[in-house]
């Protein structure tokens, strides 16, 4: 199906995946797997054992999961028969009680000697240090072996911590891959190009010349299954500590010295260690939590968050966040960064816009609305760019309208572009540490967030409520009014 071949000179690799029967596992990982196959960038020598507790055999994994569970999400177009038989033929199914130490021996009798040893944790965090506990006693954790983490990495700064010192005990830090898939968008990664690859950014890519950023990662669905992890969770943790931040990240890091992974991940920790703290007195004025409440979401009608199952009749987790950060460095000094996330949302998008500065005086009127340079970064669902300019509106006259130049990356470049965990999954394979976070970076992350965490208990703040289907709770578009500007569909 591709003219790629997989480099001779790889070792063997045993994939193993604690949670192979899970949601991840079906969802992201296995049909990640299957196209890197596919696509001839696994090692020849490839092995996957998915690690469960039910009592299956291998056949019972295959057929019961494998086929009935992840195949479905592969898409039709890109599967093919012949090739999925080869990649079931990669799989093994170890039963194994993570708890129980005596269940790593069998592991330890599956996995080859002298392998590449990926060992995947895609279960609860609270069972990471047991995990790596057990490898390390069955000794198959040697120099070579790689272990990725899933988040979310903690509940707090102490907790992340904790998590970190007691994987720290059997990985070295550049064994430890601590994965955000939004890191592994194709995207995401080409706006490090956009930036430093293109003169015409370098020079307006600060203040004064930028005005504000966006940041949105909006989601149509609700919480659905994970209610009970979602309530103890909310939108701050689940989503900004990570995913949102590490896009400011990005949007706002120096021009790192390479591509070398400390080297970028140096350039984020600056960042992340440049945001202003939020005082209590920020938190009630520049931070908005909601709560969806019933409404409808493409038509359909969808119940609120304290009516889904498992969900607490006084529940005061947020489902929305929208705050305002600022950088305190030379490149960002009175830049407002405005991040927002939230569930049962009017649309599923997560974009980036940047807003440049308004000119100092123009000869040439605006008309009724005062457009401006916009930089939008769409990241889903369809990745493109668009950078919008001001031309003159046909007739008499002189007024501008805006117009868009698109940069549609589906159109522009016709190869297949890999998904963020096949992205990833193939980087962790080659030892490729760049789109990880380093524990300083998620600590940092941490240390930014729990005081806001802190602020709202202290201030007794309970969720907004806002009507599924819509933007989130009207105090949301209150906090750009108050400067002067508007999210990207309001304005």
């Amino acid at each position: 199906m591709t003219n790629s071949t997989s480099p001779s000179n790889e070792r063997p690799l045993d994939m193993i995946i604690f949670g192979g029967g899970g949601d991840l596992a079906a969802r992201k990982l296995l049909p990640a797997l299957y196209m890197a196959h596919t696509h001839c960038n696994l090692p020849a020598d490839t092995r996957i054992l998915a690690i469960g507790r039910k009592d299956w055999t291998r056949e019972d994994y295959l057929k019961n999961f494998m086929e009935k569970q992840s195949r479905p999400f592969i898409d039709e177009k890109a599967f093919d028969a012949q090739s999925w038989d080869k990649f079931l033929a990669l799989f093994d199914y170890v039963r194994v009680d993570v708890e129980n130490a005596e269940d790593f021996r069998r592991l330890a009798e599956a996995s080859r000697d002298g392998a590449q040893r990926v060992f995947y944790l895609s279960t609860s965090p609270e069972l990471f240090t047991t995990i790596c506990d057990n490898l390390a006693a069955a000794g198959i954790v040697d120099d070579h072996a790689r272990v990725v983490l899933e988040k979310p990495l903690g509940h707090d700064l102490a907790s992340a911590r904790a998590i970190n010192d007691a994987v720290g005990k059997r990985f070295r830090e550049e064994q430890i891959y601590r994965i955000d898939h939004y890191l592994g968008k194709e995207t995401v990664q080409n706006l490090m190009v956009l930036r430093f690859g293109n003169a015409i950014f370098g020079p307006l890519w600060q203040a004064p010349y930028i005005k504000s950023v966006q940041i949105t990662v909006s989601e149509t669905v609700g919480v659905g299954s994970r209610a009970g992890f979602y309530d103890h969770t909310g939108a701050l943790r689940d989503m900004v500590q990570n995913h949102l931040l590490q896009l400011l990240c990005i949007v706002a890091m120096e021009p790192p010295v390479s591509l070398d992974p400390d080297a970028v991940r140096d350039e984020k920790l600056k960042v992340l260690k440049s945001l202003r703290p939020m005082t209590v007195s920020d938190i009630a004025r520049d931070t908005v939590r909601g709560q969806y409440a019933a409404g409808a979401v493409g038509g359909e009608p969808v119940k609120g968050y304290l009516q889904e199952d498992n969900v607490p009749a006084d529940s005061r987790a947020e489902t929305f966040v929208a705050l305002r950060a600022h950088i305190n460095n030379w490149r960002w000094a009175n830049v407002p960064f405005f991040l927002r996330t939230g569930k049962r949302m009017q649309t599923r998008k997560s974009e980036i816009v940047i807003d440049f500065a308004d000119l100092p005086f123009s000869i040439i009127p605006s008309g009724p609305r005062n457009y401006g340079n916009r930089l939008i970064i769409t990241l889903q669902p369809e990745e493109s760019i668009q950078l919008q300019m001001l031309a003159k509106e046909p007739g008499s006259g002189m007024q501008m309208l805006p117009v868009n130049l698109n940069l549609d990356l589906q159109q522009a470049m016709t190869q297949r572009r890999a998904e963020a965990y096949e992205r990833l999954l193939i980087d962790v394979i080659r030892g490729r540490l760049t789109h990880f976070m380093r524990r300083d970076e998620l600590e940092a992350a941490w240390a930014w967030v729990e005081p806001i965490l802190n602020g709202w208990k202290e201030l007794g703040d309970k969720p907004r409520g806002y009507t599924a289907g819509t933007f989130g709770p009207a105090a949301s578009s209150a906090l750009m009014a108050r400067e002067n500007l508007a999210w990207a569909e309001e304005a």
